[in-house]
């Protein structure tokens, strides 16, 4: 088998040069650690700016990364479609000039740049793998554009692997049911502590960790918590992270009068969400999209139960009685939901117990592992040449097949 040494990663997240090193969201951030243990050399194709991160960035803490620094784009108006067009040959540019330069492409979707990616990556390597963090069986009001990526990563112009949250149908063969996880062994540790310490509460303590996009229904949430106090229970709710909605989301609490029991922690780092986990008793994520939510994964490793929408894999990760699922933007629903686990505390240690044992499986050392394995047999190449680790049994990888 041959080597693969030098890998290109093409995705839309936004980095930060900031005291000589490379800041980015920090799931993602985490996750690319472990890319860097593959390889010797890895460049990241991405949109960048100088100054400090916010306040939920992670450094990337490998030595063998580099920066690719392409021009971001986006937006609806009409004036930054024009922008996007002007930008074009710029961005494609630089994206043929670093894939010249590599051996693999790690293309990262959906995204802008992750379309561009798509496109143009088969042209210059044929060691390929995307990653499409999105629902594979689309959604109602998804852009062209996005479902441009997945009828391309579909198709046979796409020679390479797909990794994507769950196994849906008609997936072609070279898509493959694919989790990560953002906690490490030692996180899992203190998982399994938080779990352990749960019991039941009479104040109905809710959670909400994300990015505050009107995608994530946060306002769903808060609107469940005026009618749970109006109806008398005892309520209280910690939304962490930050985002463009933040402060339509802080007039609706003072509109609903809500400032003591809502409560906003801000954009804050990975080890202070776990103090969070710890002393709440049910996280809320009812997103009008989803994959393979890392939130709750976390939560659900911490024996939160948790209350989802019917989308992407999170009926699958809370079925079996490991949590529970409504209808995205559903106020009634999630509102009753919430009712019947106040009312039944003795309920939510049983479901918590459930979760947490399904969760606490996955961690950030057996994904190297299992990415390793996926990479050797699809590639036919040694991948052998990163950090060296006992290889684990993964719990990711739900069916193998060949690329074809």
């Amino acid at each position: 088998m041959t080597c693969v040494k030098r890998l290109l990663i093409v995705t839309h997240v936004t980095h930060y040069r900031h005291e000589g090193k490379i800041f980015a969201y920090g799931p993602y951030a985490r996750e690319i650690n472990i890319w860097c243990d593959l390889f010797t050399d890895v460049s990241i194709a991405a949109p960048c700016k100088v100054g400090p991160p916010p306040g939920d960035g992670v450094a990337i803490s490998r030595e063998n990364v580099e920066l690719r620094s392409i021009p971001a784009s986006g937006g609806e108006s009409v004036r930054a479609k024009l922008w996007q067009l002007f930008l074009l040959p710029r961005i494609v540019g630089a994206l043929v000039f670093a894939m010249r330069a590599t051996d693999a492409v790690h293309v990262r979707c959906p995204g802008n740049l992750g379309l561009l990616g798509v496109i143009l990556a088969p042209c210059f390597s044929n060691k390929l793998i995307a990653k499409y963090a999105g629902q594979w069986d689309g959604f109602p009001g998804e852009s062209w554009s996005v479902r441009l990526q997945r009828y391309l990563l579909g198709s046979r112009w796409w020679r390479g692997i797909v990794t994507v949250y769950g196994d849906w149908p008609n997936q072609p063969p070279h898509v493959i049911p694919f989790f990560t996880s953002v906690m490490t062994a030692e996180q899992i540790d203190r998982a399994k502590e938080i779990a352990a310490r749960k019991t039941a509460q009479q104040t109905l303590t809710l959670l909400f960790v994300g990015r505050l996009s009107k995608s994530k229904n946060v306002d769903v949430l808060i609107e469940a918590v005026a009618k749970l106090k109006q109806a008398g229970i005892r309520v209280h709710c910690d939304i962490v992270g930050d985002g463009s909605e933040r402060r339509h989301l802080g007039e609706q609490v003072q509109r609903l009068k809500l400032e003591e029991c809502v409560h906003f922690a801000g954009a804050i780092d990975f080890d202070q969400v776990f103090d969070f986990y710890d002393r709440s008793q049910v996280l809320v994520l009812a997103s009008d999209t989803e994959g393979w939510p890392k939130a709750i994964a976390e939560a659900m490793a911490c024996g939160l139960v948790c209350v989802g929408s019917d989308r992407g894999l999170v009926p699958w990760m809370l079925g079996e009685g490991r949590g529970f699922v409504v209808p995205a933007r559903d106020v009634d629903a999630l509102t009753n939901t919430l009712r019947e686990l106040a009312s039944a505390p003795e309920q939510r240690i049983e479901v918590s117990r459930r979760a947490a044992i399904f969760s606490q499986r996955y961690s950030l050392e057996t994904l190297r592992e299992a990415l390793r394995q996926l990479l050797t047999e699809h590639w036919h190449v040694n991948m052998n040449e990163g950090t060296p680790t006992k290889p684990e049994p993964d719990p990711w990888i739900k069916q193998q097949v060949t690329v074809p």
